[in-house]
């Protein structure tokens, strides 16, 4: 471009030259043709000559201007190319008061506020692509063509592979719900919805597709795995209890019709069906009971009132306070021992505790003839087990035993008058003390229920003991 720039300055100059001389010859033509003499002659050939002069003089000073010109262009030219690449520090130095100085003082006035611009939108940028990686779902823009525009760190982890910018989506992402839905946004240009379960082993997502105004579109996946578990454990709660209250209350529905139908029954049929509608009636009561309890335990007002006790004291109590159902059932109840350390309980709901896992040994466990209560010390914490020398429990069941109305024997459950809710709330109250249970079982050698608490610390323990003598000087 330079060299255009220098050869069409240069032909001007020429031209202007040419100009000069051709008027110069023909005033002197004009001349010679009203006067004569060898005076006009020489005139003329003066002005040729200085003409010449005239051009040899100017030529250079032409050729000296023509360059600065042209390397002044050439810097534009080149400050033009940084620009392009993406180098917004560039500037051009310029001086004096001419044309060009101008255009180059506005040229850097614009290169300064297109990086001004630039570091604006890359920071505008840089805040969306964090909030967007802080957000809870997972969310992936495509191009008018199928190409990736952005993705959150969300959904790159969710899709397991490396979701790359420019790349078509359907090479990184295979779930066909999800391509459906951003295909289908951005063909009838309106929000899509979907839901898959796919994506990522054992969740479910669901699909939002809206499209963009660039003729792409953008997709946001919603994990609901927790949603839907807890509305299937809702839907599964409403069937089991729905269920257990059937069962008596058709069974008392049919005992009473009987005898509606009945006016003058028999004193010892009247006293058998009134004894089965009793069982049937106190079976719906402990179901009620144990409900309320669970709802009780489980809600977030569920508070422990919590006090010092010996572990060998807890499980004593726990004997003695059982021992009236033993008796009647013919195990034998034995102490297994259980150290003197303090744990932190609330002691109705530990009492609930051992008397749901003993309840649970003695009707279970009965063909073994005896259960073992007791506790020994493990590390920073107390283990309680209640032990029985039962029929035992089959592997695959261990670990769903602790489910509401889990059973794993059903027939044999209601039999006995059990609700499928007593083991839930044992796990549920030992939880809320911070301790954990399991169960241990051997078909044919018996089944032990272990729960563990944590000790209490001795300075915590030397506080309540100090504070006790206090506390009861200032009532008295």
């Amino acid at each position: 471009m330079t060299r255009k720039v220098f050869i069409k300055l240069m032909a001007l100059f020429v031209l202007l030259l040419v100009f000069e001389t051709a008027a110069m010859e023909l005033i002197q033509r004009r001349m010679m043709a009203h006067t004569a003499g060898e005076t006009l002659h020489r005139l003329g050939r003066e002005a040729i000559w200085s003409g010449l002069i005239a051009l040899l003089v100017a030529l250079p000073i032409a050729v000296w201007l023509a360059s600065r010109i042209t390397a002044r262009l050439r810097r534009v030219m080149e400050f033009a190319g940084r620009i392009a690449e993406g180098d917004l520090a560039a500037r051009l130095e310029y001086g004096g008061g001419d044309e060009l100085t101008a255009m180059e003082t506005a040229l850097n006035k614009t290169a300064e506020r297109l990086g001004q611009s630039f570091a604006e939108i890359e920071s505008s940028r840089h805040e969306l692509a964090t909030m967007l990686d802080s957000m809870q779902e997972a969310v992936v823009a495509v191009t008018s063509e199928g190409l990736v525009r952005w993705s959150n760190a969300v959904m790159k982890r969710i899709a397991g592979t490396e979701i790359r910018t420019g790349r078509a989506l359907v090479h990184s992402i295979r779930d066909p719900e999800l391509l459906k839905c951003v295909k289908d946004a951005q063909a009838i240009r309106e929000v899509r919805y979907g839901r898959t379960s796919s994506l990522a082993q054992g969740r479910i997502f669901e699909i939002s597709a809206a499209p963009l105004p660039t003729g792409g579109a953008i997709a946001v996946l919603h994990d609901i795995t927790r949603i839907e578990a807890a509305e299937r454990s809702r839907r599964d709660f409403v069937a089991n209890v729905s269920h257990e209250l059937r069962t008596p209350l058709t069974s008392i529905q049919g005992y009473v019709e009987t005898l509606l139908d009945f006016p003058h029954p028999e004193p010892a049929m009247t006293s058998e069906f009134l004894q089965v509608i009793l069982k049937n009636a106190t079976r719906m009561n402990r179901l009620t009971e144990d409900l309320l309890a669970l709802a009780s335990i489980e809600s977030p007002d569920y508070k422990l009132a919590m006090q010092p006790e010996k572990a060998s004291e807890m499980v004593r109590d726990a004997i003695d306070a059982l021992g009236g159902i033993v008796v009647d059932s013919g195990v034998d109840l034995q102490y297994a021992g259980a150290p003197d350390t303090t744990v932190m309980v609330d002691p109705d709901a530990m009492n609930q505790v051992f008397g749901n896992l003993i309840e649970n040994a003695v009707k279970y466990g009965k063909t073994g003839k005896r259960v073992r209560v007791g506790a020994r010390s493990v590390g920073n914490t107390i283990e309680f087990f209640v032990q029985d020398f039962g029929a035992g429990i089959a592997s695959e069941h261990i670990e769903r035993i602790f489910e509401r109305f889990y059973r794993v024997d059903k027939a044999r459950s209601r039999e006995a008058g059990g609700t499928g809710l007593g083991l839930a709330i044992v796990k549920h109250i030992v939880q809320a003390h911070g301790g954990a249970i399991r169960a241990e079982s051997e078909l044919g050698s018996g089944t032990t229920f272990l729960f563990t608490l944590p000790a209490a610390m001795e300075k915590q323990r030397s506080e309540e003991l100090l504070g006790a003598p206090a506390t009861a000087r200032s009532e008295d």
